[in-house]
């Protein structure tokens, strides 16, 4: 398994910007895939993005398909989430998981076969 820590969240107003970051620690952050999901206060943890491991393929819900970029950077064991155009129901906290699969991304959407987790950042729009 990997280590992951998250980064980047914080107060912004609505129509603005974020870049999340999630760093990895492991041997294995090359060969797996990564996803970010988010919990909103009341809410169930929602899957956001995915990527698979080579960043061939990406996932979004449809809420975000067109304001939110994941990317990653297996270099630098790092995986990104650009934030575009955020909106007061994007407020959550966002945790990137890590799962040791080469599968394709249309398949990590499911938070139950993710077995690294971060710790969460909070990511708060104003309006």
């Amino acid at each position: 398994q990997v280590q992951l820590v998250e980064s980047g969240g914080g107060l912004v107003q609505a129509g603005g910007s974020l870049r999340l970051s999630c760093a990895a620690s492991g041997r294995t952050f090359s060969t797996s895939g990564v996803a970010w999901f988010r919990q909103a206060p009341g809410k169930e943890r929602e899957f956001v993005a995915a990527i698979d491991y080579n960043a061939r393929t990406t996932k979004y819900i449809d809420s975000v398909e067109d304001r939110f970029t994941i990317s990653r950077d297996n270099a630098k064991n790092t995986v990104y989430l650009q934030m575009n155009s955020l909106k007061p129901e994007d407020t959550a906290v966002y945790y990137c998981a890590a799962v040791n699969s080469r599968a394709y991304a249309v398949v990590l959407d499911n938070a139950s076969i993710f077995g690294s987790w971060g710790q969460g950042t909070q990511v708060t729009v104003s309006s």
